[in-house]
């Protein structure tokens, strides 16, 4: 027999998408493992937020798992090292993670902590990102790739830090990056010829990758060197002696790909570019095939642009494989592979829990009985009717009568016919005949698409506790589906159908697509909020992009973080950051406190000077101002006391 935990398990489809890093307790509670193998080590979501709320720290917050960012790229790393045993590869693997999926100091050291071990480097794509990764440990014999588009300044800071021991590699996007790094190679080799940085070339693909970013890849791709143009770089390199700086071949078809189809022809053409170079004896060793390996956000395997069709192993198969068989082919030795895989590394070790606060009332509902009278407009009475006399065999029918109804309600009322309180009583009418009719429909074989946007009408409202344009911003620009599931009561059934309202005051800010095994769903299955207790849901897998892509609409800032170890005994809350405060978001659009608190009290004193407040009344609004500069940005959560 299943139970109401397993009902939960397929209603979410967390064992789908969870890459087995997510499930429920016998609590009901959500739970994290540490990795996909070590199921008894656990912690709980509902445990964590407790714990956070005595310490005074409320939701919205950034739960950060380290330990998944250490499993995945252990889990690439074994992938890659499979494929290269089973295909007899002759060349290595390695891996350098994009700094700009997620630039965050925890989540960059925690990956090079582990990646370390496996000459994992790091890639950066601005002059901030190259000044942050100069500075940080890697393995002496991992790279650092630079890609972007690089000015003087750039490309000079690059010659400094392979200078100070970084393997540096400055990937060629435009002819004029050539004429930089040629300068700066005779200004920096006097006395240290082996200190000079690798040169890549990226190279513009007819290959298109798959999914939302595909335009990334092809002949109009923004990033890349034609094949004429590539050659003119080979030529001016061998002219001015410099060709032995040209190391690696650089390709990048996308992010999120989704069919590994379009991998496939990818690699073999970039493949047979790298041994075409290497034929015109060139020292080139390094073939990067970019990033784009995809998460599978809904856990249907399939080509739709929140899934993928393949996973891990697949992917290192068929690379390793492609890029074997094309060198085989021309007899080149086969390259050390460069992958650049940020979103696979990253994207499962943050959640964002927060609160819903109430929920908005869609459909009206009766506030007192609603009773015919003698003296109500036919039309209301005609309602009334239809309400009393619904059942299975008729719903359809009464259903299509209460549209016309409520049509002619409206009509009436705007030729001034029917009164407000008539309106009122047509409204809650209407709605009791849909609810009742919607019931009737989902008890049928077949329930026919108008009574599914019936359902979609009237489903509910939950106001919840973040910012969509902050917190979760591919959602509301691209349509990326993340996992919502309620970190508690999961042992139980949820009885509620819901979207999600963020608390900005956009239409914009909704989520009202959700993951589904075969489709996307247009309502997430909740819980009846109860008065009093706070319910918390998850949004999962939002460990990469979403923070960096995150904007200050309506000054909502950063929301509270929290670093979590988890080990047999439980869980241990290595790190609290807080969330941005009011006076550090009007800060960041230029707004000075201090000059705003001056403004206050200048009004108050004018009020005061007027007549209009005492002394004492306006010194308590000035107080009560002023320390308002110190408070988180986010709704306080319901039921919950303020904190001063």
């Amino acid at each position: 027999m299943t139970t109401a935990i397993e009902q939960t398990l397929e209603t979410y489809g967390i064992e789908n998408w969870g890459a087995g890093y997510f499930g429920i307790n016998r609590k009901g509670n959500l739970i994290v493992h540490p990795s996909d193998t070590d199921t008894k080590a656990s912690a709980d979501l509902k445990e964590i937020i407790d714990d956070l709320e005595r310490r005074g720290i409320s939701t919205p917050v950034l739960l950060r798992f380290p330990q998944l960012v250490t499993a995945q790229v252990r889990k690439l790393q074994r992938a890659f090292r499979a494929a290269i045993r089973e295909f007899d590869y002759q060349g290595a693997h390695m891996c350098v993670y994009p700094m700009k999926v997620n630039q965050q100091r925890a989540v960059v050291e925690e990956y090079l902590r582990e990646g370390t071990r496996y000459d994992f480097g790091l890639e950066a794509g601005s002059k901030a990102e190259l000044y942050a990764a100069a500075a940080l440990e890697q393995a002496s014999d991992s790279l650092l790739v630079l890609n972007g588009f690089k000015d003087e300044e750039f490309i000079e800071l690059a010659f400094v830090s392979a200078r100070a021991g970084k393997r540096v590699v400055i990937v060629i996007e435009k002819m004029s990056e050539l004429d930089h790094i040629l300068g700066f190679a005779e200004r920096f080799e006097e006395g240290h010829e082996g200190d000079l940085p690798l040169v890549g070339l990226r190279v513009k693909l007819y290959s298109k990758g798959s999914g939302r970013w595909e335009k990334s890849g092809g002949e109009a791709a923004k990033f890349g060197l034609t094949t004429t143009e590539l050659l003119e770089v080979i030529r001016r390199l061998q002219e001015a002696g410099r060709i032995e700086m040209l190391r690696l071949l650089h390709f990048h078809i996308g992010s999120q790909l989704t069919d590994i189809k379009r991998i496939k022809n990818a690699m073999k053409e970039a493949a047979r570019v790298y041994a075409k170079i290497y034929r015109m004896k060139i020292p080139i060793e390094l073939l990067d095939v970019g990033g784009g390996m995809a998460v599978d956000y809904d856990g249907s395997k399939t080509a739709f642009d929140s899934s993928a069709n393949y996973n891990a192993q697949e992917f290192a198969n068929d690379v390793i494989y492609t890029i074997k068989q094309v060198c085989d082919d021309e007899n080149v030795p086969h390259p050390t592979v460069i992958q650049e895989s940020g979103r696979y590394l990253s994207a499962y070790h943050a959640i964002l829990v927060t609160n819903v606060q109430e929920e908005i009332e869609t459909v009206v509902e009766d506030i007192t009985p609603i009773e015919i009278d003698a003296d109500d407009p036919q039309v209301v009475t005609e309602l009334g009717d239809l309400r009393q006399n619904i059942s299975i065999k008729n719903y359809r029918e009464y259903y299509h009568d209460a549209l016309e109804h409520r049509d002619e309600m409206f009509t009436l009322f705007n030729l001034g016919l029917i009164s407000l309180v008539d309106r009122a009583k047509g409204e809650v009418l209407f709605w009791d005949v849909c609810e009742r009719a919607d019931k009737y429909a989902q008890q049928a074989e077949y329930v026919s698409e108008e009574f599914d946007e019936l359902r979609r009408l009237s489903r509910a409202k939950y106001l919840t506790n973040f910012s969509v344009f902050r917190s979760a911003p591919d959602h509301w620009a691209l349509d990326q589906l993340f996992p919502i599931v309620p970190i508690h009561r999961l042992n139980k059934p949820p009885t509620a159908y819901a979207t999600l309202c963020d608390i900005t005051c956009d239409s914009d800010g909704v989520v009202d697509k959700f993951v589904d095994l075969h489709d996307v769903k247009q309502v997430l299955e909740l819980h009846p909020l109860i008065a009093g207790e706070p319910y918390y849901l998850a949004f999962l897998l939002v460990g990469a992009y979403q923070e960096v892509m995150g904007n200050n609409h309506n000054l909502f800032g950063t929301p509270n973080e929290a670093h979590i170890h988890i080990d047999e005994d439980g869980y241990l809350i290595k790190k609290v950051l807080r969330g941005t405060t009011v006076g550090e978001a009007v800060a960041s659009a230029r707004y000075e406190p201090g000059q705003l608190h001056d403004g206050f009290r200048r009004q108050v004193r004018q009020r005061i000077k007027q007549g209009d407040l005492t002394e004492a009344e306006g010194a308590e609004l000035v107080e009560f101002y002023e320390s308002r500069v110190g408070a988180y940005t986010y709704l306080a959560v319901n039921g919950k006391e303020r904190k001063k």
